[in-house]
């Protein structure tokens, strides 16, 4: 089964060929990153009307990529949530008309899905059951995955998520967008010892984060400090931040595959290609005899690659799941364990 994905909650628009045969033949992507940076954080607007632009291109580079005719593709997976609805309307739209224009079935996709199952993708991919810590966006959860369609929440944010923390503070901080990556490259050159911030609900008995205290701890130091930081200083307090959230996400993560009894952990999502929560966990996981699994670093942002893969697990499973009804709709807030086995 030959499956287009197309990709468009927020701002990547991204698309690509799965085959359940030959695996992934071509994706393309193209990111808004540059034209978002102006303003210091994804507009929404400009996001939806830059998807129009990009779409069609990208879909003609991954046919001519994978000498794919448009008739030869069986069914169109797009992300149908959670994500900006504008945003979502584009690929939906997209996808609904391709799927009219080509008689083709299109099947809506959770954009979550897609984070979770992308590290099936690898070249050595993990088995199920595994944990899974889903770090994308505004979403930190970990679930128990027992197969496609078959998870169970076991702990989420309260607050803001680890993206979100990494984002406001690198904002504090007077980095650039996105922040993520930026306070990530400048904690390699903090001291370790200058600044200690806490640790939200390290020591809970449960699974849940919360990190709005944290994003708060380094307001205050910043606020603390004379008007001008020096660059030294600033790359401490990084170093601080960035220690704290990853000590919270692998001891939570450790915690979750002890209570389970499971010994593989699966990381999906864009804060799963930072090096310093790689390094902690594979360390944590080394003494303990875990296995931990990652997406290749393209597939950690978001990608058309997950969307095309997650479409064509659930079709391999129920054809019948892909229909030829091209009336649509989006899904904004799409709670992921609300998802049915297929």
């Amino acid at each position: 089964m030959l499956v287009l994905g197309i990709e468009s909650s927020c701002d990547e628009t991204g698309l690509a060929l799965y085959d359940t045969q030959r695996g992934l033949l071509a994706h393309a992507l193209y990111s808004q990153v540059k034209m978002h940076e102006e303003y210091g954080g994804v507009v929404p607007e400009l996001a939806s009307r830059d998807h129009i632009r990009r779409a069609i291109p990208l879909l003609e580079k991954v046919l001519a990529d994978s000498s794919v005719q448009r008739s030869e593709i069986d069914a169109i997976a797009y992300t149908q949530g959670p994500g900006l609805a504008g945003a979502l309307l584009v690929g939906s739209s997209i996808a609904c008309g391709l799927g009219l224009a080509l008689d083709k079935p299109v099947l809506g996709v959770h954009h979550l899905e897609g984070h979770l199952l992308s590290p099936l993708l690898a070249s050595e991919p993990p088995a199920f059951p595994f944990i899974a810590l889903l770090v994308s966006g505004g979403h930190t959860q970990l679930m128990r995955v027992d197969g496609v369609g078959q998870y169970a929440m076991l702990g989420e944010t309260l607050d803001d998520a680890a993206g979100e923390a990494f984002d406001k503070s690198a904002k504090l901080l007077g980095l650039g967008y996105p922040g993520g990556p930026a306070i990530s490259r400048l904690a390699e050159f903090g001291d370790p010892n200058a600044y200690t911030l806490p640790r939200p609900m390290l020591h809970s008995k449960n699974l849940d984060f919360s990190f709005s205290g944290l994003k708060t701890a380094v307001l205050t130091v910043v606020k603390n400090h004379p008007a001008n930081i020096c660059e030294q200083d600033k790359a401490n307090i990084a170093r601080a931040f960035v220690d704290a959230i990853v000590d919270v996400l692998t001891a939570k993560c450790m915690t979750a595959l002890k209570q389970t009894g499971l010994k593989r952990l699966v990381i999906a999502g864009g804060v799963g290609a930072n090096r310093q929560l790689r390094e902690s966990l594979n360390a944590a996981a080394a003494k303990r005899r875990y296995k931990v699994f990652y997406p290749e670093l393209e597939f950690c942002t978001d990608n058309g690659a997950m969307i095309a893969f997650a479409g064509a697990m659930r079709l391999q499973r129920d054809p019948n799941l892909a229909k030829k009804e091209y009336g649509f709709n989006v899904k904004p807030r799409w709670p992921l364990d609300s998802l049915s086995a297929p």
